[in-house]
């Protein structure tokens, strides 16, 4: 029985793959072994003497498995690691992992107006410090620190308001004072007429008399 490895080669090189998948029919060898031409393999592979098996499948069902137990943390022990903690997973990485995440969150709310640009700096800096060691720290952090300037604005404004009203009851206290010391001065005067009136009104009756 021949061999046929010019047949293979030839028709592995019209199929387009590897010497492998070339698959040739054990019962017409004679016929095969007379092409000795690329012509005459591809009439071959047309009629089906010589045929291009399929990629052989290359499961992945247990690399998923692992995978998945890996995630619950099986298969991770001292004895499966190659590589320093740092090496691992770099303490770099997880920063800028973190920033990215503080810095995204922090610009969303200055673009929605959750945050004025005087708090979205604040927090930007605190972020850069390290104070926030995730998005829900941060979240707490914004909520409270929005809750003490509503409320220092509130108590202002509750100021402002006790010394409106008291300057306005000052003012309305002084304008009756006013208008008491402006009475207490007409007042005089008009006995002083009262007064000099009198005497002529009596050296009219006499004369009428």
């Amino acid at each position: 029985m021949s061999m046929l490895k010019l047949q293979r080669r030839l028709a592995a090189s019209v199929a387009k793959c590897g010497k492998n998948r070339i698959w040739i029919d054990p019962n017409e060898t004679m016929e095969v072994a007379t092409a000795n031409s690329r012509k005459g393999v591809r009439k071959l592979l047309d009629d089906g003497i010589i045929m291009k098996k399929p990629v052989a499948m290359h499961s992945r069902s247990r690399v998923r498995k692992n995978l998945l137990a890996k995630r619950k943390g099986r298969h991770t022990g001292p004895g499966k690691r190659k590589g320093t903690a740092e090496a691992r997973m770099p303490t770099k990485v997880l920063w800028m992992r973190r920033q990215r995440v503080l810095r995204r969150l922090l610009r969303k709310y200055r673009e929605a107006g959750k945050v004025d640009k005087h708090i979205y700096h604040f927090f930007y800096m605190k972020s850069k410090g390290n104070t926030f060691k995730n998005k829900r720290v941060l979240i707490e952090a914004i909520h409270k620190r929005k809750a003490e300037t509503e409320r220092a604005k509130l108590l202002v404004e509750q100021t402002e308001a006790r010394k409106a009203k008291a300057r306005a009851m000052k003012e309305k206290r002084a304008g009756k004072a006013a208008a008491a010391s402006a009475e207490e001065v007409a007042a005089p005067v008009a006995k002083t007429v009262e007064v000099a009136a009198e005497p002529a009104k009596v050296s009219k009756k006499k004369a009428k008399k």
